[in-house]
């Protein structure tokens, strides 16, 4: 069928079903909690702005009485990033009533919904992979690492953090279609595959998320915290198979070499992303079947969900990496 670039069903219709397709990709966007937002950019092509303006040198000014000082001016860094379109579509045979209640309608939303997120996810866990502050478990590079996840190893990303002032994260994205926030206790937030939760257990101080004495401000995806670090799962920060070193009892995609896991631990506006949820930042085409060349019989509908998006490292210094190996059980 070709491809279509509009919808057959009412704007009130269409209006509900970019607010559940937002609504059910909630649970799979791990990585829209943590970053900057910036929304898709009105008339200015496929360029996104990401600004921060820079501390003052703190050196101390002496007074001098009866002279005023020299002053310092106010600096800026702006980092740019170019947002692409993302998207995709299913078939159907169905009639699709122009209702809210259209059971096949609502079915195909929530799936599409589940894939836009996830797509969204994989997009920022590349984009943030790739930062260059990183600690390895141990050894000094990945093809090394074969040993999980220590309490040294979370000292080390703590003291590299607070050496370049790094600041915890106090509020946390809540997606929609119109985004806002929700407060949380502060915090580094560590992201990983859910493969460490066995390792996670062994460290010194792990509390799991159900023993938490007060649930309030919970994150989507949290297992459960270290001192400072409150660790999320997120299954698309995918191991690389095989690159570290020999595997011996850790998780192997060979049997030789150890899968070495990232662990991405996150301060305050170290990274930025134009979200899967905002207004405009996403939409539904739901098309019933018609008679058009090509589709004589009018047999085949599609629903389908496009939108922009980027992800951009805003300030390495505040985000480490951590490359570790996991305990085969």
């Amino acid at each position: 069928m070709g491809h279509t670039t509009y919808s057959d069903i009412s704007p009130r219709t269409t209006a509900y079903a970019d607010a559940k397709l937002l609504k059910r990709a909630q649970p799979n966007n791990v990585l829209a909690q943590f970053g900057e937002v910036r929304p898709v950019p009105k008339n200015r092509g496929q360029v996104v702005i990401f600004r921060r303006y820079n501390k003052l040198d703190a050196t101390p000014v002496e007074l001098q009485e009866g002279v005023t000082p020299t002053g310092k001016k106010l600096t800026k860094t702006d980092i740019t990033a170019t947002i692409k379109q993302y998207g995709d579509w299913i078939g159907i045979d169905d009639v699709i009533k122009d209702t809210h209640e259209d059971p096949v309608l609502n079915e195909m939303i929530d799936i599409l919904g589940e894939q836009a997120a996830e797509m969204y996810d994989k997009i920022y866990a590349g984009v943030l992979k790739a930062g260059t502050n990183v600690i390895y478990a141990n050894g000094t590079s990945r093809s090394a690492v074969n040993t999980p996840i220590s309490d040294t190893l979370i000292d080390k990303a703590l003291r590299v953090l607070e050496r370049q002032h790094a600041k915890t994260i106090r509020s946390i994205i809540n997606a929609g279609p119109n985004i806002g926030t929700k407060p949380i206790p502060p915090a580094f937030i560590a992201v990983c595959h859910s493969d460490l939760r066995y390792d996670l257990k062994n460290l010194t101080g792990w509390v799991p998320v159900h023993e938490y004495a007060n649930t309030d401000g919970l994150i989507n995806g949290e297992a459960g915290a270290v001192g400072q670090f409150r660790f999320v799962f997120d299954n698309n920060l995918e191991p690389w198979a095989d690159a570290g070193g020999a595997a011996g009892s850790m998780i192997s995609t060979s049997g030789t070499n150890a899968d070495v896991y990232p662990v991405l631990i996150f301060g305050k506006q170290s990274y930025g992303i134009v979200p899967l949820g905002g207004k405009g930042s996403v939409r539904t085409y739901v098309n019933n079947p018609k008679a058009i060349t090509g589709d004589e019989l009018a047999q085949r509908g599609s629903v389908g969900w496009k939108g922009w998006t980027t992800a951009v490292i805003l300030n390495d210094l505040w985000m480490v990496r951590l490359e570790v190996a996991v305990t085969e059980l």
